[in-house]
Parts: structure tokens; C-alpha cells; sequence
């Protein structure tokens, strides 16, 4: 409710759908953008995919939040986050893996997402910063873009300016995750194996919220 109150005070005219029909009554009516948040709620592989493909057929564009946690191997509850991802990534073929363009500074937390991302058969590129991004997306051409919400700056994302400016940003999904329940004195213990990523519950703090509001305002700005 609070995210669809900030989009109101903003001019935009939030929908809220419950099921695949409810999305593509709302997809003929070529919305800004579709904001999935599966984290509030069950979604299956099966149904982020099927959502992903009504959007991108519908030149729709598409932002996904997501939150981050750690535990042990034995103790990590939730879905793998390659899982989410690998449902967003449209391929140009059957032929070549999806292309992942992933924005975090954290070195362990990059390399964690990187190794759980290519065990799933997705080619990955990291950078640190939006900045190094958009240099990075123009050598590759993402198919997808995963990256720590909290380095987005606030009404400015390099890399969204650069996907409207080169006709991608409609077919390519954003994944934009917080990563506040991660210790950051456990982060080696990421990078030696002894604890992995999953989903978690966001934060769903004013800071974050403002973050995704200026986000898929940036992004539904055509």
C-alpha cells in the first residue's frame, strides 16, 4: 500500500493484479511499466516468466525487487536467487546463455551472485558502479540487469538512461535487490563458501521505499 500510495502522489495511476488475466488487461492498456514484487507474496519460476514475456512483448518495461540474506549451507531457507533471475532473462537463442549485468560493490556478494548465476548457465558481467555499467553494457548488451538498490542514485540511473537510450530497457527485465540483513563482518564468509545468498524479506524502510519509487518513476518516464 505504501508503494502504491507513493506512485499516487506522483501522477501515476497504480493498478494492482492479483493473476496472469489481471496483467494482460493491463498490459493491452500499454502501462508505464509492471513492478513485481514476489517477495510480498508466493510467485512460482513458471509465473515470473510467463509475466516477464507479456511485458516484453507488449514493450513493457519491467522491475523486480527482490532482498538478499546469508546463512549456512544447512540453514539457507528460501529460493536460490538464480532461479528468479534465470526466469527473467529472455534469450536471443537457445544457442547462447542469458547475458547478466550485475551492479554491486561488494566484492564477496558480487562473487556469490556470480557463482550461483553461472552454475545456472548464465554468462555474468560485474561492475562496481552504475558508471561502469553503462561501459559495460555496451560491450555486452545485458539481457538482464541485477543490481543493489542502494547504488542507484537518487533520480539518476545511468544504466536505465543508457537501456531507453539504446531501445532496450523494454526487453530488458531490472532486478533490483537490498542486501540490509547481510552482516558486513560476515561478508568473507560468502566469498570461502561457509554461507550462501537467498531470497529474503526486504527492508522496507522509508529510505529503500523512496529508492523504488524514484526507480520506477525513472523507468515509466517514456
Amino acid at each position: 500500500m505504501s508503494t502504491q500510495q507513493a506512485l499516487s502522489d506522483r501522477g501515476y495511476r497504480p493498478v494492482i493484479v492479483h493473476s496472469r488475466e489481471e496483467v494482460d488487461a493491463q498490459i493491452a492498456a500499454y502501462p508505464a511499466a509492471l513492478f513485481v514484487d514476489p517477495l510480498t507474496g508466493p510467485i512460482t519460476r513458471t509465473a515470473l516468466q510467463s509475466l516477464r514475456t507479456a511485458a516484453v512483448a507488449a514493450e513493457v518495461p519491467v522491475l523486480v525487487t527482490a532482498g538478499l540474506g546469508q546463512a549456512s549451507r544447512e540453514a539457507a531457507y528460501g529460493a536460490d536467487p538464480a532461479v528468479l533471475f534465470k526466469a527473467l532473462a529472455p534469450r536471443d537463442s537457445e544457442q547462447h546463455p542469458p547475458r547478466v549485468l550485475l551492479i554491486e560493490e561488494h566484492q564477496p556478494i558480487s562473487e556469490a551472485l556470480t557463482a550461483t548465476l553461472e552454475r545456472r548457465g548464465m554468462q555474468v558481467a560485474r561492475a562496481a558502479t552504475d558508471a561502469d555499467a553503462v561501459t559495460l553494457a555496451a560491450q555486452m548488451r545485458p539481457n538482464l540487469v541485477v543490481m543493489d538498490l542502494m547504488q542507484v542514485r537518487r533520480r539518476r540511473a545511468g544504466i536505465v538512461d543508457w537501456l531507453r537510450g539504446n531501445g532496450l530497457l523494454n526487453r530488458t527485465p531490472l532486478v533490483v535487490y537490498t542486501s540490509a540483513d547481510i552482516d558486513p563482518a560476515n561478508l568473507s564468509r560468502l566469498s570461502s563458501g561457509e554461507t550462501v545468498l537467498f531470497l529474503a524479506e526486504r527492508s522496507t524502510s522509508a529510505e529503500v521505499q523512496g529508492r523504488i519509487v524514484d526507480l520506477l518513476a525513472k523507468i515509466g518516464n517514456n
